[in-house]
């Protein structure tokens, strides 16, 4: 066990899941630090019941204890201006966790602060990306209060020693007389749902078909596809089929949907921050849908050099996200011009939804710069004058043809 610095610790504010590991960590501090622990747990759209975690924590002499729904704020404040940039990490995550950790971060250190709390506590493990998410959110939003990371400290190092210690100590545990172990690490929000552990820790083994959650296999999804059609608004989605919605809105009823037809399975290995590999699977029906489509609407509304400033920029700004730094001045310079950009970003989007696949059939727009009578491969009626291409190439090509005549060899 690491050495525990008790000085001045006297309230703690504890992101709480009310599950096996942050009910021991509840205890564990209480007994560690002789302190008044708080309580809070966020209902982000994971599907499962929050309100529990109340009586968990009543049960376990928390006083104060903070249930909160921050869907709407979640998918207005986090998802939506992420999908603004199109962001994706290393290709293909479309960083369901990720975003879900400065929202976190940031009401845990407003509930320290309306608490005059000295420290916030998490249950993120040492070799996860998640401790640095929490961690520099913290940081950059309240640098006086302390963060205590009990993975790193104390001496329970598995699931057994986990159930031991909540057995010694009295601390209720739904399934601790069950013994019934879940094979995977499982977080869900409402943008996506991952997976983690278990046979995944073999990157050559096939992902079980039970695992999955929210989304049938493309095998058994519909024979009949289903078209969809996305409004969108200064780059955000605002209505689906015609009905607006609001932002958590959209995320439910895209999940519904994409998961209905396959959509939104992904099996990757990917280079955590911290500096190891890690194998997951993801299941983001919505997000996969919302990447396609926004794509799509950005193809007739933004000017070339714009959207191709925006795909530079793109992997720095995903890889800022996944490794912590929402709260950062990078990230918010890149919003700010991510932001601009879309303010002609509008119109409608229609996709087909097939066995597994986002399939784009038809975008429209008032602010399209889509002009059919130049691109046009029928009569354009002068609005093209194609003897112009001629001086565009050879002054394209001039460098190239010094550079030949000097003897230089491109073969």
């Amino acid at each position: 066990m690491a050495e525990i610095n008790k000085d001045n610790i006297n309230t703690i504010v504890l992101a709480y899941s009310g599950g096996l590991d942050t009910s021991v960590i509840l205890r564990w501090l209480q007994d560690t630090y002789d302190a008044e622990v708080i309580t809070f747990t966020a209902d982000l759209g994971q599907g499962e019941e929050v309100e529990p975690a109340r009586a968990k924590a009543q049960a376990m002499g928390v006083k104060h204890i903070y249930i909160e729904d921050l869907r709407e704020e979640f998918a207005r404040d986090f998802v939506f201006p992420m999908f603004r940039a199109n962001a994706i990490y290393e290709g293909e995550y479309l960083l369901g966790t990720s975003i879900a950790r400065p929202l976190i971060a940031k009401r845990l250190v407003e509930i320290a602060k309306q608490h005059n709390a000295d420290a916030i506590s998490h249950g993120a493990t040492g070799k996860g990306n998640d401790q640095v998410r929490f961690e520099l959110g913290a940081t950059a939003l309240a640098p006086d209060v302390k963060t205590i990371a009990p993975w790193r400290i104390w001496d329970l190092t598995s699931r057994e020693t986990l159930m031991n210690y909540a057995k010694a100590h009295d601390i209720p545990i739904d399934f601790a007389k069950s013994g019934k172990k879940s094979p995977y690490s499982m977080d869900a929000n409402l943008l996506h749902i991952s997976y983690e552990g278990g046979v995944l820790e073999d990157p050559y083994t096939e992902a079980e078909e039970s695992m999955w959650r929210w989304t049938v296999s493309p095998e058994q999804a519909p024979d009949e596809p289903e078209y969809v059609e996305l409004t969108y608004k200064n780059g955000d989605v605002v209505a689906v089929n015609g009905k607006p919605l609001a932002p958590h809105e959209v995320l439910l009823t895209l999940n519904e949907l994409g998961g209905k037809h396959g959509i939104g399975r992904l099996d990757i290995v990917e280079n955590r921050y911290v500096g190891m590999k890690s194998r997951g699977c993801y299941e983001t029906p919505a997000g996969t849908i919302m990447l396609k489509a926004h794509r799509a609407i950005e193809s007739i509304t933004l000017d070339r050099e714009a959207a191709h400033l925006k795909d530079e920029l793109m992997p720095r700004y995903a890889e800022i996200i996944y490794n912590g730094y929402w709260w950062s001045p990078e990230r918010k310079m890149l919003q700010a011009l991510i932001d601009e950009s879309q303010k002609d970003v509008e119109g409608t989007v229609r996709v087909k939804l097939y066995k597994g696949n986002v399939i784009v059939v038809g975008r429209k727009s008032d602010k399209s710069l889509f002009d059919a009578n130049i691109a046009t491969f029928e009569d354009d009626a002068g609005s093209y004058n194609q003897q112009d291409a001629e001086g565009f190439i050879r002054l394209n090509g001039l460098r190239l043809a010094i550079a030949a005549k000097k003897g230089r060899d491109f073969s």
